[in-house]
């Protein structure tokens, strides 16, 4: 199994791999492969590879906490394909990113009733925090962003 930095040429698999993740959690997958693209310069990815065949994927973000002292991780995706479930590989491609990109902390989200990627995360050793998580989109962004 081979572990690899994203790269340009890779962006159209990612995507591939992005919507597969989506679709086995049910979510509405709105990036478009244009969308990825034009975004790479804000996040950075892993690709897992058996062979030519894709086993796994991750997207990240940077994003710097002053309350940390440094650049951390957001993890947005991590995707392990069926065959590759529970052999450790989400576990390599966090560690991978790890020694990619030395981030002094990854947050990530994981749904609510999602109690398998809980179990996982805390197997890795992530922590709940007492933080709520907000978002801000759609028509409640275009109205903030209208005030002056």
């Amino acid at each position: 199994m081979q572990i690899h930095t994203v790269s340009t040429a890779d962006i159209p698999m990612l995507h591939q791999l992005l919507a597969q993740l989506s679709h086995d959690l049910g979510d509405t997958h709105a990036a478009s492969l244009d969308a990825l693209t034009a975004a790479a310069p804000n996040w950075r990815g892993l690709l897992a590879m058996e062979g030519q065949m894709p086993m796994g994927a991750l997207l990240a973000s940077p994003l710097f906490s002053t309350t940390r002292g440094g650049t951390g991780l957001y993890i947005s995706d991590l995707w392990i394909a069926e065959a590759g479930r529970g052999q450790g590989l989400g576990a390599r491609l966090l560690a991978a990113a790890l020694r990619e990109w030395q981030p002094v902390f990854v947050k990530l989200s994981v749904y609510t009733g999602n109690a398998r990627a809980k179990e996982f995360y805390t197997r890795c050793g992530f922590a709940h925090q007492d933080e709520t998580n907000m978002i801000l989109h759609g028509a409640a962004l275009d109205h903030l962003k209208g005030r002056r």
